[in-house]
């Protein structure tokens, strides 16, 4: 895939934003040393859930136990994500025409009641447990704690060049759109969400999106959204 550059953002939507993201080295500095300090806690306190979780997808559906496919990060560059596996392992042969028109997968490009998602994967999903795999990029420095949501690359291709000013920084685990009503907003909401954070990105800005985040993954569980 061609790297995304800065040259390529063409702001033309209505009242659009330009992403001017937050140039200061110490910013840069401390967004590093949380996110390394942060994963590497974080994997160490959450082992016995990553086991247990492990465990229970293998028990739900003997395989691999993580997922990983490419996400397109900062610049537009391609990366491996981990993920638990929440499908089952046949689930290229499970047909999904049914469940096309569901749901919102025209804002987080998935289906609602995914036929081809285990039960165990269901629980997963609705509880982010799925994601946690994810420490281990953000400790690789694929992704950070916070920022704009990474997507596939067929995800990608969707988005106006507008939307993909969202990739002039480091992907993310946690964003704004996560600590709002997701299921309430549109695509174009959730890219202006990322161009807005960009250009608000600071050390406060973070440290509020990771408190909120809290309650929001409580909502979320309850809601039972799983996207």
């Amino acid at each position: 895939m061609t790297a995304y550059t800065e040259e390529m953002v063409m702001v033309n939507r209505i009242g659009g934003l330009a992403a001017h993201p937050n140039s200061s080295k110490i910013y840069a500095f401390f967004k590093r040393t949380f996110d390394i300090i942060a994963s590497l806690l974080a994997l160490i306190i959450l082992s016995p859930i990553l086991l247990i979780t492990a465990i229970a997808v293998y028990i739900g559906d003997p395989g691999p136990v993580f997922y990983s496919n490419d996400l397109v990060g900062k610049d537009g560059k391609t990366f491996k994500i981990l993920k638990f596996r929440s499908m089952y392992q046949n689930a290229a042969e499970i047909s999904v025409s049914a469940h096309e028109d569901k749901g919102n997968a025209s804002v987080t490009f998935k289906l609602a009641n995914d036929p081809r998602v285990t039960k165990v994967g269901k629980f997963i999903r609705r509880t982010c447990i799925d994601e946690l795999p994810q420490l281990i990029n953000i400790l690789r420095g694929d992704m950070s704690v916070v920022g704009p949501r990474p997507l596939p690359p067929y995800a990608f291709k969707q988005l106006s060049e507008y939307d993909r000013q969202r990739y002039r920084v480091k992907g993310g685990l946690l964003c704004y759109w996560q600590i709002s009503d997701r299921s309430k907003i549109t695509l174009e909401e959730w890219m202006d969400m990322d161009i807005r954070y960009i250009n608000e990105a600071s050390i406060w800005t973070d440290a509020k999106i990771i408190i909120m985040a809290i309650p929001a993954v409580i909502k979320i569980i309850v809601k039972n959204d799983q996207y």
